[in-house]
């Protein structure tokens, strides 16, 4: 099963969620943007119908795999806010 981590970080004058490096927009609070990780959290919860899918890798081969779409990431956030403004390592 794939996991994938959320953190909530400082960014861009505001505050953003982060997974595998890429940051979301740019929120004006920390509240805002746990909340926004909150609801692609559940989002990602969510089961979908059986499908085919097809993808070509690095190398320029192509892939087909089912998907049953109930197989869905673990999913955490990691939100180390010190309540004073700051981020916390």
């Amino acid at each position: 099963m794939t996991k994938m981590t959320y953190e909530i970080v400082p960014h861009d004058g505001g505050w953003a969620y982060r997974a595998d490096g890429v940051y979301s927009e740019t929120f004006s609070s920390h509240a805002e943007a746990l909340e926004a990780a909150r609801i692609v959290v559940n989002e990602q919860q969510v089961g979908d119908e059986p499908v085919q899918i097809s993808y070509q890798d690095e190398k320029g081969k192509w892939h087909a795999e089912y998907s049953d779409g109930g197989d869905r990431p673990e999913v955490e956030i990691v939100d180390r806010y010190d309540g004073s403004g700051n981020a916390t390592v």
